[in-house]
């Protein structure tokens, strides 16, 4: 079932498919909901009810120059389906939504997965290529007339391949397919909001993250995405890391059975819920 979902100042798109335990599945900043597509049918077939949708300003969301908070946009999501608690399973901006819920409304949360999270308040240690790579996207996305084209394609070439992978290393279609929900976000005109950080930040205030904390990383991803990874289950008192060798960032697309298959695992000790 496809709707849109009304919040202050903007316009979700959701999509709810299958029965069972809910899980919310957030997308990356790269991304949209159909990030999702390959994952989604294998987590039905396991018994799930699964609800994905599009942060404001990506896919068929819209938002209005306004400030808003991604904690409460989730939560208005769970709440136009009628979803009291769920299971969390977001791929980088959306590991960090969905730990940033968790610690804010606990009560609404069932488990986390992070998936490439991202983690507010921590800094890890990047390397000399890696930094070479975000300074050449800063000067790309200050420029006077942004190449939209050379933006997206060091998107790619960054979080699909992998910072110096090979750019065959990864299926062509993953590559066009994340192209094609990448670009819009740069495109001239397009209104974004202010969204509001969690204060304090996530990463001061693991202590809080009870609930049970899968954080899935990949060895050819960023160098902080790992550290993240083994920060989550250094500090939170119910986390498990597990790094992949041979994935990226965009692991629900180069690796979805695998990744159904591990997050299934790890949610059977909790059903049911809802």
């Amino acid at each position: 079932m496809e709707r849109f979902v009304e919040v202050p100042g903007g316009r979700l798109f959701a999509v709810e498919e299958g029965t069972g335990p809910p899980i919310a599945l957030m997308h990356a900043a790269i991304v949209d909901l159909r990030a999702w597509d390959g994952m989604v049918p294998g987590l039905v077939s396991a018994g799930y009810r699964i609800v994905r949708y599009d942060y404001r300003a990506f896919g068929r969301s819209t938002t209005d120059d306004v400030e808003f908070s991604n904690r409460a946009d989730l939560l208005a999501v769970l709440d136009a389906f009628g979803i009291a608690r769920a299971a969390l399973v977001g791929n980088s901006r959306g590991g960090q939504i969905a730990i940033d819920t968790a610690i804010e409304s606990p009560e609404r949360v069932v488990a986390v997965v992070g998936v490439g999270a991202g983690l507010g308040g921590f800094e890890g240690e990047v390397t000399p290529e890696e930094l070479a790579i975000f300074e050449e996207g800063q000067r790309l996305e200050s420029a006077a007339e942004p190449d939209v084209k050379a933006i997206v394609d060091l998107d790619v070439r960054f979080w699909v391949d992998g910072p110096g992978q090979p750019p065959d290393r990864v299926d062509s279609a993953i590559r066009d397919a994340v192209k094609t929900m990448d670009r819009p976000l740069y495109e001239p005109g397009s209104v974004k909001g202010r969204s509001i950080k969690l204060d304090p930040p996530a990463n001061d205030r693991l202590g809080e993250l009870r609930c049970p904390v899968l954080a899935v990383a990949g060895a050819l991803d960023l160098s902080e995405i790992v550290q993240t990874a083994r920060r989550l289950e250094a500090a939170a008192p119910n986390a498990r890391a597990v790094v992949w060798p041979d994935v990226a960032h965009m692991i629900g697309m180069e690796a979805p059975d695998r990744l159904n298959a591990l997050i299934v695992d790890f949610l059977a000790p909790l059903r049911p819920w809802e």
